[in-house]
């Protein structure tokens, strides 16, 4: 009888640092990561090289990093499980992205969905580290040998993308990469924005009542919740034409852990008023210990500086295992 524990996949996580998590990334999926750990060979990076493709100011963005950095071990992600770190630590990220470029078609990254909505938002500045964005984003996935990648929607062009690049290199050579497949974990919530229910919840919203921040005070997230945008029926029950109402219902649910019927059954009766508030009640309850969590890490800058560089070592060991094959394939002469 073999008696190998059953190897894990492995998964690799990136996010980038722009600015405040909202409550929609929490439960759409950084609670996902969380429990990710205990299932999976997971590394976790702030992904702060993808985020100069946008002009930044710099001191304002090395506090975001800090602050990404620090929300990821607040939010439960266990550095002594799995590697968090700095995807500009690890050096290894842009020398493949490099390489990878070579194998990839102009063609294909003309084709990408994003480059062109993105192009459109910041026409003042289209610059190339934009149109390469997927390249680099292979690179990331590829020189770890991520199993499965947990994507958005927005991002499933480019994890089509880094497939086919390790399949040409794979074919040019000999087998190097994995072939990476979609996370298909437990679903997280899709969290829609509070005044426009129809929209994803986004940070960049301009109107600040329509999105959460993990960092919001108690009285900002109240005041939120209670003039979220619902329709005028004020009937709680999941259905058509209740898009502020099945948000509000989908946040309850991934909190409390409750069914869409058992939110029926305890607010029969009740009006929206008493909902809104049940549900602000919620999600301040589950961001306090986060909350108290980051402000004790963000304050502890030896510490970071402790994790930035545990997690970077780590992530080296396989990154850098990855590209030496890389590199010796291609025929480069190698230093070690």
């Amino acid at each position: 009888m073999d008696n190998t524990p059953e190897k894990k996949p492995r998964v690799l996580s990136c996010i980038q640092p722009s600015g405040t998590f909202t409550l929609g990334n929490y439960l759409g999926a950084l609670k996902n990561w969380v429990k990710m750990q205990e299932d999976c060979d997971c590394f976790f990076a702030v992904a702060d090289l993808h985020a100069i493709t946008v002009r930044q100011d710099p001191a304002k963005f090395r506090e975001q990093i800090r602050s990404a950095f620090s929300m990821l071990i607040a939010i439960g992600l266990d550095p002594e499980k799995s590697p968090i770190f700095l995807q500009s630590h690890v050096a290894a990220h842009s020398q493949l992205a490099w390489v990878l470029n070579c194998y990839t078609q102009f063609g294909e990254l003309s084709r990408m969905t994003q480059f062109k909505d993105k192009s459109q938002k910041h026409a003042d500045n289209v610059n190339a580290g934009l149109f390469d964005y997927p390249v680099l984003m292979a690179a990331d996935i590829l020189l770890y040998q991520a199993d499965y990648v947990p994507i958005g929607e927005d991002q499933k062009q480019h994890l089509e993308l880094a497939r086919n690049i390790a399949e040409r290199f794979n074919g040019a050579y000999s087998p190097t990469f994995t072939v990476p497949n979609p996370y298909i974990g437990k679903v997280g919530a899709r969290v829609m924005s509070l005044q426009t229910p129809e929209k994803k919840m986004s940070k960049s919203d301009t109107n600040v009542n329509g999105f959460i921040s993990l960092l919001d005070s108690p009285d900002d997230i109240m005041r939120k919740f209670k003039r979220a945008v619902t329709d005028s029926e004020a009937k709680i029950y999941y259905g058509e034409g209740k898009a502020g109402i099945n948000n509000l219902m989908n946040i309850y649910s991934c909190i409390t852990g409750k069914t869409n019927d058992e939110i029926v059954d305890e607010f029969g009766g009740k009006g929206y008023g008493d909902f809104k508030v049940a549900v602000g009640e919620a999600v301040i309850e589950t961001l306090r210990p986060i909350q108290e969590k980051y402000k004790q890490v963000y304050s502890e800058k030896d510490y970071l500086a402790e994790m930035y560089k545990k997690g970077a070592v780590s992530a080296e060991k396989v990154a850098n295992k990855t590209l030496y094959k890389v590199m010796k394939k291609v025929g480069y002469i190698m230093p070690y």
